[in-house]
């Protein structure tokens, strides 16, 4: 506790988890929450990739619990995208914070990733027309 009764997590490092749940034999959802910084983007990128390496052709990353993320949370991003595409699959990405939006503006990367305010959308959009 600090002084007048404020606590805080100074000197901690930031948050992030990651959890995973498979939808279907085809259709996997990745959730993460906290920063998707440099530290936390190996720890993002395993399942992603393990998913993907394991026959999922339609994955949810789910993003909206996401305060930040950085060039190397984009870069995997990135990297699983390419994979899907090369096997016919879909990847689409939930979230509504604006913080995380604005880094998908900036990077002119909004239009390369299909883009959902909610996972529920997220997962329709994949279900869509879904002949993979």
């Amino acid at each position: 506790m600090l002084a007048d009764g404020v606590t805080g997590d100074f000197g901690l490092p930031p948050t992030f988890d990651v959890t995973e749940e498979s939808v279907d034999e085809r259709t996997h959802v990745i959730a993460v929450r906290g920063e998707l910084d440099l530290s936390a983007a190996s720890a993002f990128s395993g399942p992603l990739l393990a998913a993907i390496d394991g026959g999922k052709t339609r994955v949810v990353v789910d993003l909206s619990e996401v305060v930040f993320i950085g060039s190397n949370g984009l870069a995997t991003l990135l990297n699983g995208l390419r994979r899907l595409t090369r096997r016919d699959g879909r990847l689409a990405i939930a979230t509504a914070n604006p913080t995380v939006l604005r880094m998908f503006e900036v990077t002119r990367t909004d239009s390369t990733f299909a883009i959902f305010p909610t996972r529920g959308d997220a997962l329709a959009s994949l279900s869509d027309g879904a002949a993979d």
